[in-house]
């Protein structure tokens, strides 16, 4: 529920995650400013993999309806004029989720990884984190479209049903894809691009009880889900307008 979530912050907010106390290395090399909207699953994975890193940021939550992110000084950081973006040390600006966490960790080595040590299991890593961009995010957004993103009524029912279909289809590959408690050995870029997917499906169907695709969810997965929960930055990551 990308487009909603962004509609939601009314304003710009500006924080720093001053209450942490970050590691020399962080103080010493580098200042990084994050661009997210609250709920958007991309900005959602690299504020994981952020805090996951325990790396020392900026945030900026940017609001669609006030049109923060078509305004000149963001475009000029993501000519896309979407979220995420960061801009480290002042000048170098980045955009596209995957792309931001492979950075972070290339840049930012120390400390937990975002990725498996194994070639093959990163391999496996970055296949699932595109997975979820390319199919799991299109299909539950297909449902979306046809229902809370519209403003009067739902829509077409036959749309209605293929999309549940699809969507079915992609939470049962989530679900075989668990191993050993999480998606590839311990927390990954992985787990931080499918979990905020996941999460908004089961949002919707709170929303949307008759469309709810909840049940589908397999043991696996909601185990997987309550591990993830349970990490000690999940609450900081939080979407913020979820909270109400």
């Amino acid at each position: 529920m990308r487009r909603k979530a962004r509609d939601t912050v009314a304003a710009v907010a500006i924080f720093r995650r001053s209450h942490r106390k970050a590691p020399l290395f962080c103080a010493r090399r580098m200042t990084l400013t994050f661009y997210a909207a609250s709920g958007s699953p991309f900005a959602w994975k690299v504020w994981l993999a952020l805090e996951h890193k325990k790396l020392a940021y900026e945030l900026k939550v940017l609001s669609s309806s006030a049109g923060d992110l078509r305004k000149p000084e963001y475009a000029a950081i993501n000519p896309r004029m979407k979220v995420p973006a960061i801009v480290v040390d002042g000048g170098f600006s980045l955009y596209e989720s995957s792309s931001i966490v492979e950075y972070l960790q290339e840049r930012y080595p120390e400390g937990s990884s975002l990725l498996p040590s194994d070639v093959q299991r990163r391999a496996i890593a970055r296949r699932l984190a595109a997975e979820a961009d390319a199919y799991l995010y299109p299909a539950a957004t297909r449902l979306y479209r046809q229902t809370v993103f519209r403003r009067e009524g739902e829509g077409d029912m036959k749309e209605i049903a293929a999309a549940k279909g699809e969507l079915g289809l992609e939470l049962e590959r989530v679900e075989r894809a668990m191993s050993d408690g999480w998606l590839v050995d311990a927390p990954s870029i992985a787990d931080f691009a499918v979990y905020p997917m996941i999460a908004g499906v089961r949002r919707f169907g709170d929303k949307q009880p008759q469309h709810s695709m909840s049940a589908q969810f397999g043991p696996r997965t909601r185990a997987w889900m309550t591990r993830v929960e349970a990490l000690p930055y999940f609450d900081t990551c939080y979407p913020p307008h979820w909270r109400r």
